[in-house]
């Protein structure tokens, strides 16, 4: 006996065996009539009941995601103002419950990470249009229409747990799809409740039930499922690499994105004080667990000495040899990976568990590598207040190290410049294969957008670099189709006598801008400065023919000859 979710009670028989495909809920029924007979438990195996959860979610979001696609954009602006506005509330509370379930970061900076993806990402969003005609092509004669996509898959991680799902979830119903939620195992109960804030804030200002699901139990089985469900339209991860390659094979399309391994180059032109307050405050931002974080310091020399000053004056802790290779056994495993363990963790308890101690007011730890690569285990990420420091001489060499980082771990991502020197920047920002280079600010969180202008996200594209299909910062856009409906420009078909004629433009066809200049097809050649213009586009009335302004008689005409000549 089999399960499948499909044409239940269907009979197959094969040679001699037949066998009877029945639901996951008919199977349980089944086992519930086993257990009255035999009078004791029998129950389905976890995983399977894991799957048909997952599958009970799918299918409740794409029955609320076809409620919701067809809510008009005020109904839609409402009811993410009415998310945003919830999860913006509850920033506080949220923060405190993922640090005490995860034990990842700091209160005070996950309050920030929260507030920043409600308030501040639905105030990048808010007159987005996402319903119905969206745009208007005139010149091109050609409208713009948003299809949702369905049913989002999130994959949330344990590094910024509460903000991603908030983020995840209110982006998806901008654009009017439903969204199932796969928490990190070890954030579930803060993700959980990360959902139900903006998820009750969603039904209360007129969304339908189970437009937001969350996975209870979230086991590998439960996440394969949710991604390769046929209720899930696309999968939204953000997590290891190992997680994102299993996202792009799930054959569903699919939004993944890389690791982070930021270098930051300091000039000599730069304010080398702002520089290196910005690089200790994107470091120690929420003890290092955004993947934008600062990874590596790349100084150039003339400056090094007093950079290093300057560190030490915010807060820095200079390695000594001993010390580095301490740390390397605890913060990364022997095959270059994270320790999980030591992630989001104070500077304090990483020296405590690498068995050193350093003062109560240290921010961040620096250890000074001569290269790059396995024999220099700290130039990997590090999602830790943990920093590398080299030098340089000039842009040139900078932006070799900074390729050499970006290219062990991290392509694709980000890397951050500091300078005074308009062309140091220009010429780095062109080098390095990173999609994200911030500019004298902090790199953690200006990647993200919070210190400049670039679209508030908590998932970043890392592009073909990082394999990825995307190098933008993820947003509602991103979870929409664009229909197309394009009006006829170029008319296959054209008289035979070489004269310049379209055929007659329908009332409700948009405008085409008559081209400036002289029209030539065919040898005919005539000028376009007198074409009479509509005075408006879509449903506007007119007296002249198509582009060319040709009246109805000398339509008429033309007609006549083409009919002779054929």
């Amino acid at each position: 006996m089999g399960a499948r979710t499909q044409n239940s009670g269907e009979f197959c028989y094969s040679g001699k065996f037949c066998y009877f495909f029945l639901t996951i809920s008919e199977l349980n029924d089944i086992l519930r009539l086993i257990k009255t007979k035999l009078g004791k438990t029998v129950s389905l195996d976890k995983d399977l009941e894991t799957v048909q959860a997952v599958r009970n979610l799918c299918a409740k979001a794409k029955e609320a995601h076809l409620e919701l696609k067809e809510y008009n954009q005020k109904e839609i602006d409402n009811i993410v103002a009415a998310m945003a506005e919830a999860g913006f509330q509850a920033s506080e509370r949220l923060a405190q419950l993922a640090v005490q379930e995860t034990g990842y970061g700091n209160v005070p900076d996950k309050i920030k990470k929260n507030q920043f993806c409600t308030r501040d990402l639905y105030n990048s969003i808010r007159k987005l249009r996402t319903v119905g005609i969206i745009r208007e092509d005139r010149s091109n004669s050609i409208l713009e229409i948003a299809e949702p996509f369905g049913v989002v898959a999130a994959i949330i991680p344990t590094t910024n747990p509460t903000s991603t799902a908030m983020f995840k979830s209110i982006i998806s119903l901008k654009a009017r799809n439903g969204v199932v939620i796969s928490p990190h195992p070890r954030a579930v109960k803060c993700i959980k409740e990360s959902a139900r804030v903006v998820h009750d804030a969603a039904i209360a200002a007129g969304a339908p039930e189970g437009i937001i699901g969350v996975i209870s139990n979230p086991t590998l089985q439960a996440t394969n499922e949710l991604m390769r469900s046929k209720d899930t339209n696309v999968i939204l991860a953000t997590g290891g690499s190992g997680l994102v390659k299993a996202a792009y094979s799930a054959g569903k399309p699919a939004y993944g994105v890389g690791p982070g391994n930021v270098p930051v180059y300091i000039d000599r032109s730069a304010n080398y004080k702002k520089a290196v307050a910005d690089a200790v405050a994107g470091k120690s931002f929420d003890y290092g667990t955004l993947c934008s974080s600062e990874q590596a310091l790349i100084v150039d020399q003339p400056i090094k000495e007093r950079v290093i000053a300057e560190l030490k004056h915010q807060g820095a802790y200079f390695l000594n040899p001993d010390e580095i290779r301490m740390l390397e056994k605890v913060l990364l495993t022997p095959d270059f990976r994270v320790n999980p363990e030591m992630v989001g963790k104070s500077p304090q308890v990483l020296a405590q568990k690498a068995g050193f101690t350093i003062p109560p007011d240290i921010r961040v730890l620096i250890a000074e590598l001569a290269g790059v690569g396995k024999t220099y285990p700290l130039s990997a990420e590090k999602l830790s207040p943990t920093f590398v420091f080299y030098t340089v001489n000039g842009v040139e060499e900078g932006i070799r190290r900074a390729q050499e980082i970006l290219n062990f771990g991290g392509r694709g991502h980000t890397a951050a410049v500091h300078a005074k020197n308009d062309r140091v920047i220009r010429q780095f920002g062109l080098a390095v294969p990173a999609f994200r280079v911030v500019v004298n600010s902090p790199a953690s969180i200006g990647a993200v957008g919070y210190t400049n202008r670039l679209m508030p996200s908590m998932t970043l594209g890392c592009g073909t670099f990082g394999g990825n299909i995307t190098s933008d910062n993820i947003s509602a856009h991103h979870l929409m189709n664009i229909k197309r409906v394009a009006y006829e420009t170029k008319p296959l078909s054209a008289p035979r006598n070489g004269t310049t004629w379209r055929p007659a433009e329908r009332s409700d066809a948009p405008y085409t801008k008559a081209l400036s200049g002289n029209v030539s097809r065919k040898g005919s050649t005539r000028t376009t400065d007198s074409i009479p213009k509509r005075r408006d586009g879509i449903g506007a009335s007119k007296k002249v023919y198509g582009a060319t302004g040709m009246t109805e008689s000398e339509v008429e005409q033309v007609i006549e000859e083409f009919v002779k000549n054929r």
